[in-house]
């Protein structure tokens, strides 16, 4: 006689899952986070309070959610903190302590970033095409990542408290002006990135991702030199508001994010062309589209220096030199770099949850601009050329998705689309303010 045996299984609770570590983690961030409400709430208004108490249990559920991020935070104040409790209250440190001076300050820290950006770029290209070395030269460069994130968020966190150094009514969150919102760009980018590279176990899309931050790094620094933009400014009347902190962090998780997608979307038409071309004979014609994005990436600073001709114009040479010479690397090296990829299918996968989250951020960051506008301006929207190209950003991705979840929209096409968005939000971004003027003009080339 056979006997039926039934086993139930109990799921673990969400809290049983925690080990030692993250309940420390969260300890200490929740008592991070009530040491600076105690202490400084009397220079926080009713809003300013409610962010702070609510990013407490929000950093530790991120904590939570992905448990390289603990090590990060954790890292990342201790080092914050020495370099604020370094300067003493006196700004004249940071060229006297040797910590500040080269590794700590704002601006050590944001230099040390783009560095270990450069040559994460570098590792993983040479990863691209080496043989024997390729896994552990990509390896290096996810370590470099990581590095270059930490020092993009101490040189954020240790500008914020400069900028109160100058004065209590200059102090104020750094993401404000096209130098902060850059440095946001690059390590939000990166910091993405680095998921998606865990979930899916695979380095071969960081040598395309990384060409997007680098490109944005080699913006940073010839705005640093050409126009002195690391230089902490006050802020206009209308930026003297806590809609700022949640805006524009919100806003460039849509911009990293599409940024993402369109460089893994990049990787995708490589890897499809060169397998087209294992299947049948392909003639160079064939390759137009490749061809016209290149000369479309080439040609980018040609903008940039006819905007700015009275400086940098060497700067945006050697750019131009440059990216020519990566497209062409990836042009002609196309089919070794395909076999270096993720299946097709990965790489689909990535674009659409890139997009996905992007969409959904930049949807919130929409509305809470228009909640911002309505209390400075008085309505909720006034067609400003930054706000008609957002709309514009904001209708090219919902119709993506639309047509991705209706249509099974895929592949190729699914590719040139996410490609094309990153044209119009990088003029949403950046050609709004290099081009256009209106109320949004506050980081003007």
């Amino acid at each position: 006689m056979n006997t039926a045996t039934t086993t139930l299984t109990l799921n673990e609770g969400y809290f049983a899952k925690r080990n030692l570590y993250d309940w420390l983690f969260a300890l200490i961030m929740a008592a991070g986070g009530l040491y600076a409400f105690a202490n400084y709430q009397y220079a926080m208004d009713v809003y300013e309070k409610g962010i702070l108490l609510l990013s407490i249990p929000s950093v530790i559920m991120l904590g939570w959610f992905w448990r390289p991020l603990r090590t990060l935070m954790l890292v990342v104040a201790a080092l914050s903190l020495l370099g604020i409790a370094s300067y003493q209250k006196d700004l004249a440190r940071a060229e006297s302590v040797f910590w500040l001076k080269y590794f700590l300050s704002s601006q050590s820290a944001i230099l040390w970033m783009s560095v270990l950006f450069f040559m994460s770029t570098a590792f993983y290209w040479i990863g691209m095409f080496s043989r024997s070395q390729g896994p552990a030269m990509e390896v290096l460069g996810s370590r470099l990542i990581w590095v270059a994130v930490t020092m993009a968020l101490i040189g954020t966190m240790v500008r914020w408290y400069e900028s109160y150094l100058l004065g209590p009514d200059i102090g104020h969150i750094p993401v404000s002006n096209l130098y902060e919102v850059f440095v946001l760009f690059c390590w939000m980018t990166a910091l993405f990135y680095l998921y998606f590279e865990e979930q899916y176990a695979t380095r071969g899309m960081g040598a395309f991702v990384m060409l997007v931050v680098s490109a944005a790094v080699g913006f940073l620094l010839w705005y640093t030199v050409v126009r002195g933009a690391h230089e902490i400014q006050p802020l206009v009347p209308a930026l003297k508001s806590w809609w700022m902190k949640v805006h524009v962090p919100a806003n460039f998780v849509g911009y990293g994010t599409f940024a993402l997608a369109a460089m893994v979307a990049f990787a995708y038409l490589i890897k499809s062309q060169a397998q087209q071309e294992a299947l049948e004979k392909v003639r160079w014609y064939k390759l137009a589209p490749l061809w016209i994005f290149g000369i479309v990436l080439c040609f980018v600073p040609v903008a940039f220096r006819q905007r700015s001709a009275e400086a940098g114009g060497s700067y945006w040479l050697i750019y131009f030199i440059v990216a020519a010479l990566i497209v062409a690397g990836i042009l002609l090296g196309r089919r070794r770099i395909a076999e270096r990829l993720p299946a097709a299918e990965v790489l689909d996968d990535v674009m659409y949850k890139s997009i996905a989250v992007g969409f959904a951020f930049f949807t919130i960051a929409t509305v809470l601009g228009a909640l911002w506008a309505a209390e400075a301006w008085g309505g909720y929207w006034s067609w400003d050329p930054k706000e008609t190209w957002a709309l514009i950003v904001w209708l090219n991705y919902a119709a993506w998705l639309h047509m991705r979840l209706m249509k099974g929209l895929r592949g190729t096409v699914a590719s040139w689309w996410a490609l094309a968005g990153l044209g119009v939000t990088t003029f949403a971004f950046i050609g709004v303010n290099m081009f256009l003027s209106g109320l949004h003009s506050y980081g003007a080339l």
